[in-house]
């Protein structure tokens, strides 16, 4: 049985090293989407070929919580994670598809991955595969058009094979989501298009395992409400740490923080 827990704590850890040596990182977004991730990383039906599971970062800014599950998982090696954003890296701050590593499609426009998604669910669909695309987006993301044109597209198609994953963590670059674009009633407006939706607590595994385990012949959204710089007790909450840089005491103190 894997410790979910024990793998989530290794993710942090791989985002706050990966960060720290490349200098600056995309922090928040990426802690508050860790247990989301180490619990479709740990379920990921894993063939090399058509029929694997899917995961697809559509918040394309959170690339490095994306390298640190990768890495807890054995795609990446340590070596590796800790090349991020480096020059002429493999492993930008924006990933760049490469599916010897498990990573389906080149993200960083925010919008696009759940549309890439509906291309991948319809062709698996007429071959006859029957395996599962998860998508990650984040909900300042939602401000796209392209995002809600594709909601309303796998709402009507039925496309049952697909799981939307909102990491609802409040925020985005310019700060809290309220006072940018307040969007209302989520789970509203998901099943308007025909959605099974489940909102959970995106931090707590009883929740998160029950959700991923509903049955259902409509296409999932679970909207999972999260904490942006969860589990750094400095970044949480905090707009500064939706892009910075840590200084070595703040280094120090975040890993002495995932220790307990």
């Amino acid at each position: 049985m894997i410790d979910l827990s024990l793998r989530a704590k290794n993710i942090r850890k791989n985002i706050i090293e990966a960060g720290f040596r490349s200098k600056s990182a995309h922090y928040g977004g990426s802690l508050s989407c860790v247990e989301l991730l180490t619990y479709v990383f740990s379920v990921l039906k894993k063939e090399n070929n058509e029929k694997r599971d899917r995961f697809i970062l559509s918040k394309g800014h959170c690339a490095l919580a994306l390298y640190g599950a990768l890495a807890e998982f054995n795609y990446l090696s340590k070596e590796e994670l800790l090349t991020f954003n480096a020059n002429g890296g493999d492993f930008p701050s924006h990933c760049v598809k490469n599916l010897d590593k498990n990573i389906e499609l080149s993200s960083g426009s925010l919008g696009m991955g759940l549309g890439y998604a509906i291309g991948q669910a319809i062709a698996l669909k007429n071959k006859g595969i029957n395996n599962k695309i998860y998508v990650l987006s984040g909900n300042g993301e939602t401000n796209e058009g392209s995002f809600w044109e594709s909601v309303m597209f796998i709402g009507a198609k039925k496309l049952d094979n697909i799981v939307l994953i909102l990491d609802n963590n409040k925020m985005q670059l310019d700060g809290f989501s309220k006072d940018i674009l307040n969007l209302q009633n989520w789970k509203d407006k998901f099943v308007s298009f025909g959605f099974e939706t489940i909102e959970i607590n995106g931090h707590n595994f009883d929740e998160i395992i029950k959700a991923f385990s509903t049955k259902t012949d409509k296409p999932l959204v679970i909207i999972a409400d999260t904490v942006k710089g969860k589990g750094i007790s400095f970044m949480e909450n905090k707009p500064k740490w939706h892009h910075s840089s840590i200084t070595e005491e703040e280094y120090n103190q975040a890993l002495k923080e995932l220790e307990v």
